[in-house]
């Protein structure tokens, strides 16, 4: 296992795609934190599954916008885990709403989970990390850090911010050997789609749009953090890795 005796957290774990990346990890050999903000009960079912792999787990509770929260959900990987050694930020949160009609609230949400979340987080493992001179800092963006998708103003800025956050800390950071980067998936199956996988006309029209003609599994987001978690990927950094099916490239020459 590539990544025994590693320690990784995983925000928003309780479900959907940060669930599959926490047992993947383990899988992998890592020991892992399980952060939820408002299911419990979830976050500890992935608690146990990964329990049920033979690694240590635990369940903390944080909102990622809140600076506190996350220096102390750090510490405790440190204290109950014995240290931190990949931060995957995956926390996320959507409110579709034509942009006239986008209210001062749903924004401040969205950007306060989407954009302010991956920041806090992102200081607080580095603040672990940059003593000991390695780790490796996974964010889950979206498509839409560079495509556009109108009706989600606020989410699409919130990732497109993301997008430069990951660059310029990805350079920051390189001289201590941490490395930086995101992994945005498209249309991928978890609770956050449900209306469209509910509705056979909307997933054929989706899979019409995605070149591999079908809608991608929480797995297939999961290997790709596994392989930016490894050794493997060591001189991987501010770099942003499309699992989408090839449907980034309908929008976008880039």
């Amino acid at each position: 296992m590539p990544l025994t005796g590693k320690v990784a957290l995983v925000t928003g774990s309780s479900s959907g795609i940060g669930k599959a990346i926490a047992i993947r990890l383990a899988h992998e050999g890592c020991d892992v934190c399980v952060n939820y903000h408002r299911e419990e009960a979830a976050a500890q079912d992935t608690v146990q599954q990964i329990q049920g792999l033979g690694r240590k787990a635990i369940a903390v509770q944080a909102d990622m916008g809140a600076s506190t929260d996350v220096q102390a959900m750090v510490g405790r990987c440190e204290t109950e885990l014995g240290g931190l050694d990949i931060m995957v930020n995956n926390a996320g949160v959507e409110i579709k709403a034509p942009f006239i009609e986008v209210t001062e609230e749903h924004w401040d949400l969205v950007v306060h989970t989407n954009l302010k979340g991956v920041f806090f987080g992102m200081q607080a493992a580095a603040r672990y990390m940059v003593p000991r001179r390695s780790g490796r800092i996974i964010n889950i963006s979206s498509i839409h850090e560079d495509a556009t998708m109108p009706g989600n103003a606020p989410y699409c800025a919130a990732k497109g911010g993301v997008r430069m956050l990951m660059r310029t800390v990805a350079v920051e950071l390189a001289p201590y050997g941490i490395t930086v980067n995101n992994v945005a998936p498209g249309a991928i199956m978890t609770p956050i789609n449900r209306d469209t996988l509910s509705d056979p006309a909307k997933v054929a029209a989706l899979e019409a749009v995605i070149p591999m003609a079908r809608i991608g599994t929480p797995d297939d987001v999961a290997g790709v953090v596994v392989f930016l978690a490894s050794d493997d990927a060591a001189y991987v950094t501010g770099a942003t890795y499309f699992v989408d099916g090839g449907m980034i490239r309908q929008f976008s020459n880039e």
